[in-house]
């Protein structure tokens, strides 16, 4: 999986291209932990992935806290139908902002 990072004062757009898997979470899982500190306003463009098992979904929901304890956002878009379907069997497009 290949991430894709701009930044612009506090907020952080992720684009994220591939399959977001138990191998690859952990690329993401690193953004999440060492690189929000100054983010208040987090987007993840799920346009180019194909594929989120449930280590992936593990990474989104911290990301959520995180951003949620901070009094931030974290809003994640273009999500192709197969990943919506998987956010909306798992109960997750009932907790993170979906667009």
């Amino acid at each position: 999986m290949e991430i894709e990072k701009e930044i612009a004062e506090s907020k952080m757009t992720l684009r994220l291209k591939g399959r977001l898997e138990t191998s690859t979470a952990p690329k993401l899982e690193e953004v999440v932990e060492n690189e929000l500190e100054e983010i208040t306003q987090l987007t993840v463009s799920m346009a180019q992935v194909e594929y989120v098992s449930s280590a992936g979904l593990r990474v989104l929901l911290a990301a959520e806290k995180k951003m949620k304890a901070k009094g931030g956002t974290l809003t994640v878009e273009e999500s192709v139908p197969a990943v919506m379907d998987v956010f909306k069997i798992t109960g997750f497009d009932k907790i993170l902002t979906l667009r």
